[in-house]
């Protein structure tokens, strides 16, 4: 059993302290988390956008259902063992349900739930037509969220809002610096549009998370630019499920046409490295006489 000093969340919460920069792969399913975590990469940011899409061939318009995604949770942290930064959207329901899904979540094994302020149904936080709760509301949001988390669940909680589309910059930046301190653990102020944007939200308290969505609504700014104006996390939330989904679509093109996709793909070898067939093999030949 994880002892508290060393479960997910403690692990992740002693990373932030370090005031370095975070930077987490997007990942839509365990295979990602997986590859992530050979790459090297300390946590992973388990995307919506991409479980939607990689898991149910939807796009990010609030399909998914509570259980859905929390098993999505459940498969991602089973195949890795750094943390995971999980998408709880807008916690399915009214705050009690927030709560509940906080706590599944931790029991999940998530390292980190991302709690947002949109309506419903929620939209990616980088496509037209989002809405956002009132500030009460949002704030009753985040407060069970914070409750859930000091009543046991051992997990961080990411606050995320949606203001700047719908209501404007100085909205979400009173949010954002009212979820620090109703005790959240991190936020994310989505989708600023400018530099000095970017500077004020990475001005504000507590530790703060920016997305570089590829061909999104903020602009890019690497790590290190990014560490330097304030911010503590970056995710990376669409680029592994868009760098997968344009090596599928060369090779399928490959294949449509006759050309042997070899250019494409990984060999086999290195494939089933990947996928685990090794350590399967070596733990099968301590049971020699085994005939089911």
């Amino acid at each position: 059993m994880t002892s508290a000093s060393s479960s997910p969340a403690s692990r992740l919460k002693a990373r932030l302290a370090t005031g370095r920069i975070l930077v987490t792969p997007g990942i839509a399913d365990a295979h990602a988390a997986r590859l992530s975590a050979m790459a090297g990469f300390e946590a992973v940011f388990m995307s919506g956008f991409g479980v939607a899409a990689a898991r149910h061939g939807l796009p990010d318009t609030g399909q998914l259902s509570y259980g859905e995604m929390r098993d999505a949770v459940r498969d991602i942290v089973a195949a890795t063992e750094i943390p995971v930064i999980a998408d709880g959207d807008t916690g399915y329901g009214n705050a009690v349900q927030v709560k509940r899904t906080i706590a599944a979540y931790a029991q999940a094994g998530a390292a980190a739930v991302m709690i947002e302020d949109q309506k419903a149904p929620k939209r990616c936080g980088h496509v037209a037509g989002k809405e956002v709760v009132s500030r009460a509301a949002a704030l009753e949001r985040i407060k069970a969220a914070v409750d859930a988390r000091n009543e046991g669940a051992d997990i961080l909680i990411l606050a995320r809002t949606d203001a700047r589309g719908p209501v404007g910059l100085t909205e979400a930046l009173e949010r954002a610096r009212a979820f620090h301190e109703i005790g959240a653990d991190m936020i994310f102020v989505e989708a600023p549009q400018t530099l000095e944007e970017m500077r004020q939200v990475g001005a504000l308290p507590g530790v703060q998370m920016a997305n570089m969505l590829d061909g999104g609504l903020t602009p890019r700014l690497s790590p290190t630019d990014l560490e330097a104006i304030g911010y503590r996390h970056v995710a990376y939330a669409t680029t592994l499920l868009s760098a997968a989904t344009k090596a599928m679509l060369a090779a399928l093109e490959a294949l449509k046409t006759g050309v042997d996709p070899a250019a494409h793909v990984l060999p086999f070898a290195k494939l089933k490295e990947i996928v685990g067939f090794a350590d399967y093999d070596r733990q099968a030949a301590r049971y020699p006489n085994d005939e089911t």
